[in-house]
């Protein structure tokens, strides 16, 4: 069977900005780092995910890519496809000239094995949409968190640590004075 780490990657990279597009646009770099996957490789999927229309890119600051489509209307057979993964078990790709030499010129003996092994393996990807498999993902537990808001989240807390005893501290030196100039005071003093 020839089902390559071009359609499982295809499928993971998708399943991954599917998980992530509601925060906006996801980078390739992003998707590369948690997935593992070659930044150079995804660019040539999602160029072709691109063409079949199934991911929108948006360039610059901010930019990356998000889904063209709902995730329900996804399949992952739209996903194989669009990658050029052949979903083909024969060896002959179903066109049926499995011999090669010329006494026999037809099909092999397991031909029609494998080739309904094919219409198996379409029939049942067919209806497996992309939200299907965030969902999945969703029920394992995956936490969805980039590495920036992990950051801003880290730098935030230290903040708030060194920050608090000295708000502590200002506040109970000395209450906040009303502010003379203020608009509101002057309205009361007239």
């Amino acid at each position: 069977m020839r089902l390559t780490t071009k359609g499982r990657f295809a499928v993971t990279a998708m399943i991954d900005l599917a998980l992530r597009e509601a925060q906006g646009p996801v980078t390739l770099a992003g998707i590369s780092q948690r997935q593992k996957i070659s930044l150079s490789y995804l660019e040539q999927l999602f160029g072709k995910l691109r063409r079949f229309n199934i991911v929108e890119s948006t360039r610059g600051p901010g930019g990356g890519y998000t889904l063209a489509r709902p995730s329900s209307e996804v399949s992952v057979v739209d996903i194989m496809v669009a990658v050029d993964e052949p979903l083909d078990a024969t060896q002959c790709g179903g066109k049926g000239n499995c011999h090669s030499d010329e006494e026999s010129h037809g099909r092999c003996m397991t031909h029609d094995l494998w080739s309904n092994l094919n219409s198996k393996m379409v029939e049942y990807l067919s209806p497996v949409s992309l939200r299907d498999l965030v969902q999945q993902q969703e029920g394992r537990g995956v936490v969805i968190q980039d590495m920036c808001q992990k950051k801003i989240k880290v730098e935030s807390a230290k903040k708030a640590e060194k920050t608090a005893p000295a708000l502590a501290a200002k506040k109970e030196i000395a209450p906040k004075a009303p502010l003379i100039n203020s608009v509101f005071n002057l309205a009361r003093q007239s």
